[in-house]
């Protein structure tokens, strides 16, 4: 099994789907485009399942080929997954079936080839980010996703989308441009050591010289901070969640944007240690920022997209937060939040879109009753908002928890300002739920309004399409730990190559008084 690519065919498939599905007859325009993009998609997660049972949680890098690509400039088709790029490439398969069979209706008939093409092209792009292990590889692909992700945004849902298609681009190019010129300096570096080369296992290792490391952090940061997205590069995020269809939203938050923080894992952290620990103070005041501010901005929207949208702010916020307070704890709670987060937001931007659909408007001011009549529907609205607000019992709660206690270990006031978002996220939640589900909506009542009366609730095919992430929530947020196993090892790695330690607990004597280290520590 070892010797079997699964990475590329894991690549291959829906790249090829994609083609296919693009090619087919006008004629069967409407139907064949869903099912072979669904049969594609459920195939890919088959094969990326199998390659799944065959990892092994403490061997490093699995699954890995390497052919030289372009020889002329040192570049690898080098590819490649530890625990972190497993579970990342895990979730985008997993999401991408789900989004295909939750988008069934909504691209129309001239359109469905095309929308279903771009959502598998977009699955192989985003797998082989988190599978390369080529730097030069790597932002080739990272470049390569925004074709798709621009013809998503810019071809299905509101009529804003074009504007903010060409925003989303704007932000994600820039970012790109200036990532570039720290790939072009890794080069260099390694040049200069005798050895030029993008591969990690080779950038790892340099010595590189403090200064050095610095201009290459910022180069990378910003490209990750603008993908993650963080405050303030950050504002493309709700003009595109607002405009997109939920399947495309789904798609950007719940998967691409993961490639910031996955980046800040594997190249800033594994690249540019000692330059991770002299930004950490930027770093976390920017997180803290984001945490804070995305929930105060969330609270204040009247579009139901756009405030699921800046949640995600206030949630990668979080997520950066973990991972620069460079413990293990932090470190397992922001990649398990990565994971989390993927699924509950995909959940909650889902359902929502549902809750759209029938009541033929965003605005959270115009619904309300929709639990009188389609209390299924509003119930699962309530499970995945709760899942946002991490409530004790669903998963993002494990997360959120690990993240806090490390902000607490690292400083007292880092860890208060980012609990005072759990109460943020609890009234931008809630408050939501009690407008849509429970209220009247404003300038009507159940009564004058007979379109609300026959709001049908979710069927079969919505509900199936909810059901495994419902399933999710509710398994990881009892038992997390087979997604620790595999995160703890990535983690000891990670933050040795950093060279930190987690700090050690303290306690008391309660006959002398004096505050003892734990085992190797002084009194």
């Amino acid at each position: 099994m070892s010797g079997f690519p699964f990475l590329s065919v894991l690549i291959a498939l829906p790249l090829l789907g994609a083609i296919v599905t693009a090619a087919l007859p006008q004629g069967h325009a409407k139907v064949l485009p869903k099912q072979v993009a669904l049969g594609v998609s459920v195939l890919t997660l088959v094969v990326a399942v199998v390659m799944a049972f065959g990892y092994h949680v403490h061997d490093g890098f699995q699954f890995t080929e390497d052919q030289t690509w372009i020889k002329a400039f040192g570049a690898h088709y080098a590819v490649g997954v530890d625990g972190l790029g497993l579970l990342m490439v895990l979730l985008t398969v997993v999401l991408v079936p789900i989004v295909i069979g939750a988008s069934w209706y909504d691209a129309d008939a001239g359109h469905t080839k095309a929308f279903f093409a771009w959502v598998l092209a977009l699955e192989a792009t985003a797998v082989a980010v988190f599978a390369a292990t080529d730097v030069f590889f790597f932002y080739v692909v990272f470049e390569a996703t925004l074709i798709p992700a621009y013809f998503l945004i810019g071809g299905f849902g509101r009529d804003g989308r074009r504007r903010a298609a060409v925003k989303f681009l704007i932000y994600q190019l820039a970012g790109g441009l200036v990532m570039l010129a720290s790939v072009i300096g890794l080069y260099v570096v390694s040049a200069d050591h005798g050895t030029p080369s993008y591969l990690l296992s080779d950038l790892s290792g340099l010595s590189i010289d403090p200064a050095t490391q610095k201009w290459l952090f910022v180069g990378f940061f910003i490209a990750f901070a603008v993908k993650a997205p963080m405050f303030p590069v950050h504002t493309w995020l709700a003009d595109t969640t607002e405009q997109a269809t939920t399947g495309t939203s789904v798609l950007l938050v719940c998967v691409l944007d993961k490639i910031g923080t996955f980046g800040m894992l594997r190249y800033c952290l594994g690249i540019l240690p000692d330059a991770s620990r002299w930004a950490t103070p930027v770093v976390v005041t920017l997180a803290l920022i984001s945490i804070v501010y995305g929930a105060l901005v969330a609270i204040g929207q009247d579009d139901m997209l756009r405030l699921i949208g800046l949640t995600s702010l206030s949630h990668f916020g979080f997520i950066v937060l973990g991972i620069f307070v460079f413990t293990s704890q932090g470190s397992a709670g922001a990649i398990l939040y990565m994971v989390n987060h993927g699924i509950g937001t995909a959940a909650l931007f889902l359902v929502a879109g549902y809750v759209i659909k029938r009541r033929g408007t965003s605005s959270i001011r115009a619904m309300g009753g929709v639990e009188k009549v389609a209390p299924v529907m509003a119930g699962l609205f309530l499970v995945f908002g709760l899942a946002a607000l991490g409530l004790p019992g669903l998963s993002p709660f494990v997360s959120e928890m690990l993240v806090i206690i490390a902000a607490f270990q690292h400083h007292w006031w880092t860890g208060a300002i980012a609990v005072s978002a759990i109460v943020l996220a609890a009234f931008y939640v809630l408050w939501m739920y009690q407008r849509t589900m429970t209220g009247t909506g404003v300038g009507s009542s159940m009564e004058a309004d007979p379109e609300r009366e026959v709001t049908r609730d979710l069927d079969r095919r919505e509900v199936g399409t909810l059901a495994p992430l419902f399933l999710t929530l509710v398994l990881f947020g009892f038992y997390p730990m087979p997604l620790l196993n595999v995160i703890n090892p990535f983690v000891q790695d990670t933050l040795q190559q950093v060279g930190v330690v987690d700090p050690a607990p303290t306690v008391t004597s309660p006959a002398s008084g004096l505050v003892a280290q734990n085992a190797g520590g002084q009194q």
